[in-house]
């Protein structure tokens, strides 16, 4: 059995000068010193979707989705055993590009893990809340830990160009709390191995 994690990052705005690109980016790279993990990055540009307006659900579709670039996301999906959504707070809310890539496929999405990372205000707790009923709907598992971006971290990384330099992001393993980054893996592989291997 395979047993190597094929983890995608998907990085959940489309706006000019997204934030969230730098946190993606590093998320990315941490994630590929892990033993055993496979990590993509999935950019929600590269799929623009239509908002959704198909005569069936796609619970109802059984992956016969009709648009193409709906089918090349729905293959980057299906081929993924755990998921880190990175994603700012919009309003309370996350992004409706990101709602609407949630929305467009339905069984890819099933029976595997999620995190979280965000940003904006209340460290994106609000965005990070909504996108937990959202996913539990999809039938996929989030993990307890979320990582939310201190404002000084934000405003240290906001002017950074892409890639941002790792070190303004040592908060994440340096705070308070210990390591949340490592927290965060650790518990998303976990959940990651024991679904894939149930799934066996």
């Amino acid at each position: 059995m395979n047993t190597t994690l094929k983890i995608k990052i998907i990085i959940g705005s489309t706006r000019k000068n997204r934030f969230s690109e730098k946190p993606a980016r590093y998320i990315f790279d941490e994630l590929k010193k892990k033993e055993g993990v496979e990590a993509k990055l999935l950019d929600l540009r590269d799929f623009p979707m239509p908002f959704f307006d198909e005569p069936m659900s796609p619970a109802m579709a059984k992956e016969n989705y009709s648009n193409e670039v709906v089918k090349r996301w729905a293959a980057k999906i299906k081929d993924g055993d755990a998921f880190i959504i990175v994603a700012p707070e919009y309003n309370h809310g996350y992004p409706g590009v990101l709602k609407n890539a949630l929305d467009s496929i339905f069984p890819e999405w099933g029976n595997k893990p999620v995190g979280f990372m965000s940003f904006g205000n209340a460290g994106g707790a609000r965005s990070i809340e909504q996108l937990r009923q959202v996913v539990i709907e999809l039938q996929m598992h989030p993990i307890k830990s979320a990582i939310h971006i201190p404002v000084e971290v934000y405003m240290a990384v906001m002017n950074e160009k892409v890639p941002a330099n790792p070190e303004l992001f040592k908060p994440l393993r340096e705070g308070m709390r210990g390591d949340r980054l490592e927290a965060f893996f650790n518990e998303l592989i976990y959940l990651a191995q024991t679904l894939k291997a149930a799934k066996k």
